[in-house]
């Protein structure tokens, strides 16, 4: 089972999505933050709210769709920009940092190409007369 998990972990930006993840959670949770503790900037209300609904989305669909994840990261990208203004300085900076950290890795997360068998590796037994090393071309007869 780890297996399998560690698997599906690097098939994906998995790392940019958690950040994302844990930023908007950051950022709700202080827009719910009781009234002595909020500092009112910008337009409260439905923005509020509605940003770090969006990044939370982007950063669940960066682990389920990971081949649109040059949109999604860009998303949160600007919607952690953008919850500078709406929620609470960003979530007192530290969601703001957290969903820049998570939507800069996820834009430059790049799929591992799959490993070619190396013809050397493969036993003598199964391998074919026209498959030979380099080295066994070369040598002199």
């Amino acid at each position: 089972m780890r297996r399998s998990f560690r698997r599906w972990r690097r098939s994906r930006p998995f790392w940019g999505g958690l950040f994302i993840v844990v930023a908007a959670v950051e950022i709700f949770l202080t827009v719910k933050a009781p009234l002595p503790v909020v500092v009112h900037i910008g337009m409260q209300g439905l923005a509020g709210y509605l940003v770090p609904i969006i990044m939370l989305l982007c950063g669940v669909l960066l682990w389920f769709s990971p081949e649109n994840r040059t949109f999604y990261s860009i998303l949160a990208l600007l919607m952690a920009l953008a919850s500078w203004v709406t929620s609470n300085l960003g979530g007192f900076l530290i969601g703001l940092l957290l969903g820049l950290l998570g939507g800069s890795l996820a834009f430059s997360w790049q799929p591992v190409p799959p490993r070619k068998p190396d013809p050397d590796a493969i036993p003598a037994e199964s391998r074919h007369e026209n498959d030979t090393p380099l080295e066994a071309e070369r040598a002199e007869p």
